[in-house]
């Protein structure tokens, strides 16, 4: 994979060509700025800034004018080659908190396995309704605690969102043992470019390390086969990191959310 042309297609594409991912967001390109402003529940952000040492802090400035106008946190979603060189240390003197960074990673589809092997009673249930999107914020709630029953819930509304206004820029699945589920995923699209992004795919404590990530990846590898993309795209946390990387991710840049609340 040539790295310097797939980081140029991924900034071009994803971030200065950036697309809403909800009904109700809309991107806007406010002279250097590609941002996303929705409601409270949908994603607020800047995607992409084209600033340097004397124009970052005006640009700043003026982005926590637009979202805390309208009462919204919202997140700048730096990335490790962005510039200036000090754009993390003018983002905390401006108030932002950074999270914990994830590596973006990429793969070429046609390179990914596209044949899920499951352990013994485990199975995938494409998400297309209600009930299928209940299923989904339950397995999160249950592979990332009880503490992050709301961001299960935003997830849940989100999806069922998209479910229903604009299907085919989403694909979900459950993995179901049994009755009970134990690991989610879904793929967004992003058309017109080469990139189908990968998100989710935590898994229940006890069901860790019997494969259910590989075959939720291999999974959402054929549909963006099937679909025509090129490349699967991923924000790695460091438990799925080793994982994508033996599948054949190759890192492209590192991820830091730097959140404002007003």
């Amino acid at each position: 994979m040539d790295h310097q042309a797939v980081l140029a297609a991924y900034d071009e594409q994803l971030r200065r060509g950036a697309q809403p991912d909800s009904p109700g967001a809309r991107v806007e390109r406010d002279g250097a700025v590609v941002r996303q402003t929705g409601a409270a529940h949908d994603w607020n952000g800047v995607h992409w800034a084209d600033v340097d040492a004397a124009t970052a802090d005006a640009v700043i400035a003026e982005q926590v004018r637009h979202f805390t106008s309208l009462g919204r946190e919202f997140e700048w979603k730096l990335h490790s080659h962005d510039r200036p060189a000090d754009l993390a240390d003018r983002l905390r003197a401006a108030g932002f908190v950074p999270e914990p960074p994830e590596t973006v990673m990429v793969a070429e589809v046609a390179d990914l396995p596209s044949e899920p092997e499951l352990p013994e009673g485990v199975r995938l249930l494409p998400v297309t309704d209600a009930r299928g999107v209940r299923l989904m914020a339950d397995a999160h709630d249950v592979a990332f605690g009880e503490g992050s029953s709301g961001l299960g819930e935003r997830l849940a509304r989100r999806v069922l969102t998209q479910l229903t206004e604009t299907p085919e820029a989403v694909a979900a699945v459950v993995a179901m043992a049994g009755d009970e589920p134990v690991s989610s995923a879904r793929t967004e699209f992003c058309a017109g470019t080469d990139f189908a992004g990968l998100w989710g795919g935590g898994t229940a404590p006890r069901w860790r390390g019997k494969g259910i990530y590989r075959a939720l990846v291999a999974h959402r590898a054929r549909i963006a086969a099937e679909r025509g993309y090129r490349y699967l795209q991923v924000d790695a946390t460091d438990d799925s990191r080793p994982i994508l990387r033996r599948l054949g991710f190759v890192p492209l840049s590192v991820t830091t959310p730097y959140v404002y609340k007003p």
